[in-house]
């Protein structure tokens, strides 16, 4: 799955804003923004963009 799927996944299941998104997993607001608009994320920061999801997924 892409990271942009994933990510907006996250947002609908946690209710999180874009912006807190983009500032918490990788220090930039705008990032969520910018993926909407074409952005292509590069290999780390993709990896801790998941990491960052996977972190705080639910214990099953």
């Amino acid at each position: 799955m892409s990271v942009h799927r994933e990510i907006e996944k996250f947002l609908r299941r946690t209710d999180m804003s874009a912006t807190r998104f983009g500032r918490l997993a990788a220090g930039d607001p705008r990032l969520v923004h910018d993926l909407r608009n074409g952005r292509e994320l590069r290999p780390k920061l993709e990896g801790r963009v998941r990491a960052f999801i996977a972190a705080r997924q639910p214990a099953p």
